[in-house]
């Protein structure tokens, strides 16, 4: 039961309707030129409307080179008030108190976006980024200080009623508080308060720019998690240097450039991981605190709230997979809830496609040209395969009226999903699953279970519309001794407990075969991992495979790479380098994970029959699962 989430508070005399906050995040819904658009403003509509008491408009550059990407929104020119103050008026129409975060990348981007070396408190490159820097004089300071203040200016202007300086995740801010990052000898580097003085002139900048009565946040890094960073006591510190200085809110984040497993945690990191710390400095400070990371819950935040860890709540990779949790959480259908996963497929996108996309909200950035329209005839509907592909597309297809029927022929629902949400770091996969479900049952779709279609099957209950979301058959590698007992496939290892004391070699290393190895290694095993490719985990979103490496070495897991297996023995396999060179390895136990091929066989079988037949790809990843449920957004509308 949720009980203190929906209490209403005050911050500086602006109400707020609960707890929850979105804070800012890259929409990349923003032009090259920082140009706002129907779909940005529509974006953070959505979002607004979904009933947070404040949304913080993503990170705004208050100059040229203080951008990360293209994509960065800005605010370093009169020219951008009009696209954020559309952006403003719609979430304060919905009932959301506009806020808006202010920002300044330092090191932390490249020449190729600011097309000069990046600035930063000291010659030392970004640990990520890399490249020369120009470290900043007395004279860049205080520029960049005035421009915070001509930022927040325009900021009012625009609507905005909170103004959060952005002092975390390695940004210039960060940079001059951090040791990690600051080796000035001058009045700005040094001792924490020397190191804190950029933050202390920006915030007294700002409060002298807005006045007395506008809200002020800061976001900080409390824990960097690297040699000489910044921790909760030294943070501590600096925040009352900065409350002294003016500031009425500070939201509790964590991590760098070379620690961004602590900006946007993956799923191998608990819920709330933050909230002590925040707990920490909410203790030692007269001013409100806000709580951040992987708070994905509307329970886990209620009871942030109610234990006294924090006064406000952020919902950020929440809100992107569901705009509308807190409404549905006030009215109590938490079922009705999309969670999310913590598979930062939304920062694989960023990275690898420019936009940012969801697993398990397919419209995310597209709302407009995804919005549910009634079929203009209904037709009777096939389904076949009830994994989260087949799901979403019968829940989509029965949302807008047709007569839906999905096949399974499993004992239950989920499909391979079922089987990725074992392993103890992937348990949240089961509430997407569990969502489906719920959703399936409440459109009245007609649920057939340990059901196998055959082409009799489509011939007899004569569909106008036949869905295959079929899935995936394990692939065998054309080795000798592959049939023997000690080769078990990834059903045998998952839908158990797996033996303990096993010597365990794990035939691939992508994700499924590195997330196997955990699997095992975790119970007992001495697991050692074979992969073709020179590295092990490549095709996993950079931020999970670098802690899912960690957890592996942790455990005491051997990578061997530049190796395929040649055959198996009695006792174990050997593989082969690609000069030749053989190498055996015991085992009493071995697990092949190269892969899958899509199960096609009723599709062929099918596809002469005149009706109208769609596919949708297997889904034993996560990665896969986006592409499954993203085919089914698509194919459910269409039909």
């Amino acid at each position: 039961m949720i009980k203190y989430l929906f209490q209403p508070f005050e911050i500086k005399g602006r109400r707020l309707q609960n707890r929850i906050v979105m804070p800012a995040l890259a929409s990349f819904l923003i032009e090259d030129d920082g140009s706002i658009t129907d779909k940005t403003v529509e974006h953070y509509r959505r979002r607004a409307a979904g009933g947070p008491a404040m949304v913080i408009v993503e990170a705004h550059a208050v100059s040229e080179e203080g951008i990360v990407s293209l994509h960065q929104a800005r605010i370093f020119d009169d020219r951008f008030i009009e696209g954020l103050s559309r952006i403003a008026r719609v979430m304060k129409s919905e009932g959301a108190l506009p806020a808006i975060q202010i920002h300044h990348s330092g090191r932390q981007t490249s020449s190729r976006v600011i097309h000069r070396k990046p600035l930063a408190p000291s010659p030392l490159p970004c640990p990520t980024i890399r490249g020369e820097v120009e470290p900043l004089s007395l004279e860049g300071i205080q520029e960049i200080i005035r421009k915070f203040g001509d930022s927040a200016v325009r900021a009012v202007q625009a609507g905005f009623e909170l103004i959060e300086i952005h002092g975390a995740h390695g940004y210039l801010i960060n940079q001059f508080i951090s040791k990690f990052s600051n080796i000035r000898e001058d009045a700005y580097g040094g001792d924490t308060a020397r190191r804190a003085r950029f933050a202390v002139d920006i915030v007294k900048e700002v409060r002298k720019r807005v006045g007395e009565d506008f809200p002020i946040s800061f976001k900080i890094s409390a824990q960097e998690f690297v040699p000489d960073g910044l921790g909760v006591e030294e943070s501590i510190e600096i925040l009352k240097l900065l409350v002294e200085a003016g500031i009425d809110l500070v939201q509790v984040s964590a991590g760098n450039d070379a620690t961004p497993e602590w900006i946007c945690q993956p799923m191998f990191m608990e819920k709330a991981c933050l909230a002590n710390s925040a707990a920490m400095i909410k203790k030692a400070l007269p001013i409100p605190v806000m709580a951040v990371g992987r708070i994905n819950d509307p329970l886990v935040a209620d009871a942030i709230i109610g234990e006294g860890k924090a006064d406000l709540v952020c919902l950020g990779r929440g809100l992107l997979a569901d705009p509308e949790m807190p409404k549905k959480a006030k009215e109590g259908r938490l079922d009705d809830i999309r969670i999310c996963i913590a598979c930062n497929t939304c920062m694989e996108s960023i990275f690898r496609k420019g936009r940012v996309e969801c697993l398990v909200n397919p419209t995310l950035g597209r709302e407009k040209e995804m919005e549910l329209r009634p079929a203009e005839k209904r037709k009777k509907v096939m389904i076949v395969g009830g994994g989260p592909g087949g799901l979403h597309a019968g829940w989509v297809a029965a949302l807008r009226g047709h007569d839906v029927h999905l096949y399974e022929k499993d004992s239950r629902l989920g499909g391979q999903l079922n089987l990725g949400s074992v392993t103890k770091y992937k348990k949240e996969i089961l509430s997407l699953i569990e969502f489906h479900k719920k959703q399936v049952e409440k459109a009245g779709i007609h649920i057939h279970l340990n059901a196998e279609v055959t082409l009799d099957t489509v011939t007899s209950e004569k569909p106008d519309v036949v869905i295959l979301s079929t899935g995936a058959k394990p692939v065998l590698p054309h080795v000798p001794g592959i049939h023997r007992s000690i080769v078990v496939g990834l059903s045998e290892v998952l839908n158990g407990n797996p033996a303990e004391k096993a010597i365990a070699v794990v035939i691939g290393g992508g994700a499924t075969g590195c997330e196997v190895a955990h699997h095992l290694a975790e119970h007992g095993s001495s697991v050692t991992i074979v992969e073709q490719l020179p590295k092990i985990a490549m095709n996993l979103e950079s931020i999970t495979r670098k802690v899912l490496l960690q957890e592996l070495k942790d455990r005491g897991v051997r990578f061997v790479t530049g190796r395929k297996l040649s055959r198996v023995e009695e006792t174990g396999v050997v593989v082969t380098a690609e000069d030749g060179a053989e190498t055996f390895i015991e085992a009493d136990t071995v697990v092949i994970a190269v892969g899958n091929k899509p199960d096609n066989r009723l599709y062929e079988e099918l596809k002469d029959l005149g009706i109208p037949l769609y596919q949708i790809g297997d889904c034993l990843e996560p990665r896969s699962a986006k592409a499954a449920i993203s085919e089914a957004a698509t194919i459910g509308r269409s039909i």
